[in-house]
């Protein structure tokens, strides 16, 4: 079994960086984009999709309005998803980091299955 490596998406929002922070650390923010239903209890969020049992993770770091780490749990201790916040210098334009793991001969279809989550994330910000 290869070792999964980590990749990163950006994507630029049309939201303020408070906004899109809302969507990415709270379980009602999440819900709205990432899973069917976010619920967290004691710092373990459950997350679920199509009625199947949930996957949990908690937060490992997060620093308020600029990113925040998951781990599931599931998962090797060293493994991670992140949401990060960042601004460009010049313009000023808000934009959405998403780092993960994958095993390299998934890494595209990850990546296709995020695309696909952040399209339906910038419907919910209206960007």
């Amino acid at each position: 079994m290869s070792k999964r490596q980590l990749y990163t998406l950006e994507f630029p929002v049309r939201c303020s960086p408070t906004i899109l922070w809302d969507f990415l650390s709270t379980p009602a923010g999440l819900q709205e984009w990432f899973a069917d239903k976010v619920d967290e209890w004691e710092g373990v969020y459950s997350f679920s999709w199509n009625g199947e049992k949930p996957d949990k993770a908690e937060i490992v770091d997060s620093e308020e309005d600029v990113f925040i780490r998951y781990r599931w749990l599931h998962y090797d201790k060293s493994e991670y998803f992140e949401f990060r916040v960042d601004q460009t210098e010049i313009s000023n334009q808000t934009i959405f980091v998403i780092s993960d793991f994958a095993e390299k001969n998934d890494i595209k279809d990850q990546s296709q299955l995020w695309k696909y989550q952040v399209k339906e994330l910038m419907h919910r910000l209206g960007a």
